[in-house]
């Protein structure tokens, strides 16, 4: 198989030395797309590798995590950094420097869920982009094991649902880096892609979480144009038509959010301009991650 042939030139005798060679044929898209993923992994490893200094493996017994498993993604994580750095070979980016902003084991834990999901995201959005099959084959089994992750971390490590639907959802780099930005401090090297401003979405009065089927105010980093209108669109993990829904913000910036997100799982919220049309020359603000179990 072909694949075959990449990993065992990667993981090869002397594989860092003599990384796979790029493809004549691969087209700069694809080293993007590959060091971003990159970028993410890099991330993925330093969260972890912060967790096991900050905190002892009776620290994760105690809060009933399984600290063997989570030394499991961690090496995961290396070796998927391992196979991207050896098949960009010169051209691979640097990790960055990170802030987790994790308070204790628990957050650490569900931020851990929060991180493998949109990693899962981030490669299901970049495949379509990807033209070379190799590395699309090579990226397709990352993201098979990120969703393991994520399926694992959901159920057992957070006692939730180990998926939120019949569907997972892609988003694209934009998207995922605006997330991913909220954790990097500082990068070696500029990453050609868009921050969007942060979006905050808050329950509306004595409530203090989010429900489906309840009212919600709407408020981003930045300012509202009065005379644009403006939607709150949520990708979710549902059957069409529900996978993509649009909300129209009133003149109070609330919405009430649809019942049909009752059990409706992890939920990708941005800030948009548009009612039918989903872009990032839409695209106002998020996306932010919601969960409603």
């Amino acid at each position: 198989m072909i694949f075959s042939r990449v990993f065992a030139i990667v993981y090869a005798v002397g594989a860092i030395a003599s990384p796979l060679q790029k493809r004549a044929s691969a087209g700069g898209a694809d080293i993007e797309i590959l060091n971003f993923a990159l970028t993410l992994e890099y991330l993925e490893e330093a969260f972890y590798r912060g967790a096991f200094k900050r905190w002892t493996p009776q620290d994760f017994h105690t809060a009933g995590l399984d600290y063997a498993r989570f030394q499991q993604i961690h090496q995961h994580e290396q070796a998927h950094i391992q196979l991207l750095g050896g098949i960009l070979g010169s051209e691979a980016t640097q990790p960055c420097k990170y802030d987790f902003h994790f308070t204790d084991i628990k957050s650490f834990a569900a931020l851990s869920q929060v991180l493998e999901g949109v990693g899962v995201s981030a490669y299901l959005g970049a495949a379509a982009d990807i033209t070379d099959p190799e590395y699309l084959t090579a990226a397709g089994s990352i993201l098979a094991t990120e969703a393991r992750h994520a399926a694992w971390l959901a159920a057992v490590a957070n006692g939730g649902s180990p998926w939120s639907g019949p569907f997972d959802v892609p988003l694209d780099l934009d998207e995922v880096y605006s997330i991913a930005v909220t954790y990097i401090k500082s990068c070696p090297t500029a990453l050609p892609l868009k921050a969007f401003p942060a979006l905050m979405v808050y329950p509306v009065g004595a409530a203090t979480t989010l429900a489906a089927g309840q009212p919600a105010v709407v408020s981003f980093a930045g300012q509202f144009h009065k005379h644009k209108n403006y939607f709150l669109v949520l990708y979710t993990s549902l059957p069409p038509p529900n996978n993509l829904i649009f909300l129209p913000l009133s003149a109070t910036f609330t919405v009430t959010l649809p019942a049909v997100l009752t059990h409706g799982g992890t939920v990708y919220v941005i800030l948009s301009t548009s009612d039918t049309v989903v872009s990032d020359g839409h695209t106002v603000a998020g996306p932010l991650v919601l969960s409603f179990e």
